[in-house]
């Protein structure tokens, strides 16, 4: 990536604030605003709010704002992710319609994914419309004995002619009651060792044996569903990448959603509600509430200084790389640090509704664990992160090389 001027992102970011301006309202007082990370809502407005958001991002992406750092061959602006960035920055400073998982697994991970390994008609049929918000698509690559293993996963598929023939289950595919698509990853040869017997498909969600059933969640909603297939024919036009190769399909989607992980600094509340919420309680005096409050300004303002250091190696051109995992554990870990701080801040407010606002912060606490096993559990990144970038030694694997069909189950 050629190296940029940050006068240069200074000025975009000054255009794009003028733009939302006229789009917008400013964003308003820290208090008692959400700090939900899942969101508890009844089906019809979960419904609403995903429309809300439909419609945000096609006036972004018909403005030219919607796909930033896209070639502009494939319908972006041809601009980099630190332009992204600065938009992201600049459009948190207004009241947006809200966000949710599905929306950004369709624009931030699955459209990327079909972008690289797709099809010209693939591509024609679904990037475009996913960006836009026109389509929407969920990820069906966990099953209920293929977690963190993922490679481990059961659900096959076998070839008929022209046809794929799927049958199994997956679970905690956010928003899959509402998408139109599934990235699908199937095992389509047993008789190989199990990252290499896979292949992806894109699964249009109301073929028929497709089953979705929500799950109620700890913390009252129902975003995350279980998936059941039965005998559903997918033509093999709708295989993603080769035959074999769902391997790499996948890891290119999982690499998209732990560099994705922590773009919205919004998502479940932080230093800036917790502190609104102390001060209303006359809170501030406490030497707990003190401690974790700076606790977690600290971790705030060190995640701001990773960013930026990121940011300016892609300034002078350079990689990414498998930092991606570093950034999903630490933000899961700040998480985890702020239902710390709001039990300390809160103390029985966050069991018992005393009526003053302060009681949302429950979404939170029961939310929090759902990004410690999403994207990858926590004992997950710090095994890439060992591997990857501290270069130790692999830890042992007893099925390296063994056929999928020959592990005990």
């Amino acid at each position: 990536m050629p190296e940029i001027a940050q006068a240069e992102l200074d000025e975009f970011a000054d255009t794009a604030r003028t733009w939302l301006v006229g789009h917008l309202p400013p964003r308003g007082p820290e208090a008692h605003r959400s700090v939900a990370v899942f969101h508890d809502l009844p089906f019809a407005e979960e419904r609403a709010l995903i429309g809300r958001i439909q419609e945000w991002l096609r006036v972004k992406f018909d403005a030219g704002y919607g796909a930033l750092s896209w070639p502009v061959e494939h319908g972006g602006a041809g601009l980099s992710t630190l332009h992204e960035e600065a938009f992201a920055e600049a459009e948190r400073e207004f009241e947006t319609p809200g966000q949710h998982e599905l929306t950004s697994v369709s624009t931030a991970l699955i459209a990327p994914t079909v972008q690289m390994f797709g099809t010209d008609e693939q591509k024609e049929l679904l990037v475009k419309p996913l960006l836009r918000g026109d389509t929407l698509a969920c990820q069906l690559f966990s099953e209920p004995s293929a977690g963190s293993d993922l490679a481990g996963l059961a659900t096959r598929a076998r070839r008929e002619g022209d046809e794929w023939v799927v049958t199994g289950q997956k679970v905690w595919s956010s928003g899959a009651q509402f998408a139109d698509w599934g990235e699908l990853i199937t095992r389509t040869d047993p008789d190989m060792p199990k990252h290499k017997g896979l292949t992806t498909f894109l699964l249009p969600m109301n073929t028929p044996g497709v089953e979705v059933r929500p799950l109620r969640q700890m913390s009252g909603g129902s975003s995350f569903c279980e998936v059941f297939l039965d005998e559903v024919r997918i033509p093999d036009s709708l295989r993603l990448g080769e035959i074999g190769g769902g391997w790499s399909v996948t890891l290119a989607t999982l690499g998209f959603e732990r560099g994705h992980s922590g773009a919205n600094a919004d998502l479940g509340g932080g230093f800036a509600q917790l502190v609104a919420d102390a001060r209303e309680l006359d809170r501030l005096g406490d030497p707990d509430v003190r401690r974790m409050l700076a606790q977690l300004w600290v971790a705030e303002k060190v995640a701001a200084v990773s960013a930026q250091r990121d940011r300016e190696s892609r300034l002078a051109g350079g990689e990414p790389g498998p930092l991606g995992s570093l950034r999903k554990l630490a933000w899961a870990q700040r998480l985890k640090l702020v239902s710390e701080a709001a039990a300390v801040v809160l103390g029985p407010r966050l069991v018992a509704d005393a009526g003053d606002g302060t009681y949302r912060w429950t979404e939170h606490y029961l939310g929090a664990p759902g990004y410690r096993i999403a994207g990858g559990s926590d004992e997950v990144q710090r095994t890439i992160i060992a591997e990857r970038l501290l270069g130790l030694p692999p830890e042992p694997r007893a099925d390296r090389g063994v056929a999928w069909k020959d592990i005990p189950k």
